[in-house]
């Protein structure tokens, strides 16, 4: 693998997009929250079940589809060719196939703002691709504007020295919605955060109040006054013998002793809503429909919801994900590489089925084309377009319309009927004389 270590110009750093993008890795809820080791950290908020789900959603619907190259034919039409590129994309290195690399390849974008991909090279060209660590890599800008990449020790990429500068051109960078600055992309969990962070609490909450028994705290108050030393000994005695997985032993007092749970109920702070509340943002911030994820209600026509959900959220990190292999496969002109949005569909036949007869009954598709889509054997005389004999092409309608009066043509002269001989009239007066006298 070919690396090449930059020394010779002065480089400038950014920020590294180190899991936040733009920033660091530090960001406060509060004021001081850092040096109460109370600051929010992807690791952390990555845990709430609302980025987790929509991370994982985007990345497996995207790693479906079909990365196929194609080339411009003749007639300016995009056809599938197989090529050393299609196998490249299929093993994309030695420790993961094409599903298991764009799923990678999608989740770095969405959980830390950059995907940064290795090209390793051989005399052939192109021979392998590896996604880095977004934490080991440095973007460098020199003097005169150009691109380079600091990588540190990696050895799953190949990177096996402690520190290596490459150009831009052996890298392939897919960043997420930059905000700061264009070559440090920012994750969507940056906005989320927040939103991650209450609802990672209202299911920590939860947890510690279930596993205590369900039985609040309280306070433990006594009729007249006591000692601060009598107060500690009774509230470890209590918190002892009576709370953990000691919560709902029986517990005897006297001398006036009471027990006043304090903790504002379920309904009063509304846990439901406000976990809701923080999976809609969470959803909203990945542009996810909330009921792709289990949040809302879905709409009446699942193809609908499929429509909104790829429009808003996989469009563009579908287009993305093109345009970046197009350039960092150094594809020749007229060559570019698409990812099969069909496969979306694949588990609604129905819908399958509908749009392929009308793309035949359309005259779009030949009957063996759409056979081939719905992964059928072609047929004898299915290669052949059909339309309905009652049609007009365009350029008899042409024709016809280059008339100088089109709707009024002249018509034929009528044919007139002869009119009927009386036999009578064609006998001689002596021709009948005749007829009678026999």
């Amino acid at each position: 693998m070919a690396l090449w270590p930059f020394k010779k110009k002065s480089v400038s750093t950014l920020p590294s997009g180190h899991s936040w993008g733009w920033g660091g890795i530090v960001r406060e809820p509060f004021t001081g929250a850092w040096q109460q080791n109370k600051e929010l950290l992807p690791s952390n908020v990555r845990q709430f079940f609302a980025i987790y789900s929509c991370t994982t959603l985007i990345s497996a619907d995207i790693s479906k589809l079909q990365v196929e190259v194609k080339r411009r034919d003749s007639n300016k039409v995009w056809e599938t060719v197989e090529n050393k590129y299609s196998n490249l994309l299929d093993r994309p290195n030695r420790y993961q196939n094409g599903i298991q690399f764009i799923q990678w390849w999608i989740t770095s974008k969405l959980t830390t703002g950059n995907t940064y991909v290795l090209k390793q090279r051989s005399a052939s060209g192109i021979e392998a691709l590896y996604i880095l660590d977004p934490e080991k890599v440095l973007p460098l800008i020199a003097d005169d504007g150009s691109v380079y990449y600091q990588l540190s020790l990696d050895t799953l990429t190949n990177v096996k020295e402690t520190t290596v500068v490459v150009p831009a051109s052996e890298i392939i960078h897919d960043r997420y919605q930059p905000q700061f600055h264009p070559l440090i992309g920012i994750s969507p969990i940056y906005a989320a955060a927040l939103a991650g962070a209450l609802g990672k609490k209202i299911q920590e909450d939860s947890h510690k109040f279930f596993a205590n028994g369900a039985s609040p705290g309280g306070i433990l108050s006594a009729p007249g006054a006591i000692s601060k030393d009598t107060a500690e000994t009774l509230k470890a005695e209590w918190q002892t013998n009576y709370s953990g997985e000691n919560a709902g032993r029986v517990a005897v007092v006297g001398d006036g002793l009471r027990f006043e749970p304090m903790r504002a109920k379920s309904v009063d702070s509304q846990l439901v809503e406000q976990l809701k509340l923080s999976s809609d943002i969470v959803a909203s911030c990945f542009h996810v429909p909330p009921f792709k994820i289990g949040m809302g209600t879905p709409p009446t026509k699942p193809q609908d919801g499929n429509l909104i959900y790829y429009s808003d959220c996989l469009q563009v990190l579908i287009e993305e994900l093109e345009a970046c292999l197009d350039h960092g496969l150094e594809l020749s002109a007229g060559m570019r590489t698409e990812l099969d949005t069909d496969d979306l569909l694949r588990m609604d036949a129905a819908t399958i089925i509908d749009t392929l007869a009308k793309g035949v009954g359309g005259s779009i598709y030949a009957p063996n084309e759409a056979r081939r889509k719905a992964g059928l054997k072609p047929l004898e005389g299915g290669d052949s377009i059909y339309m309905q004999q009652q049609n007009y092409s365009l350029e008899a309608l042409a024709k016809r319309d280059s008339l100088s009066d089109p709707f009024n043509l002249a018509k034929p002269e009528p044919i007139t009927e002869p009119e009927p001989i009386d036999p009578l009239e064609s006998i001689s007066a002596d021709e009948l004389e005749g007829l009678l006298n026999d």
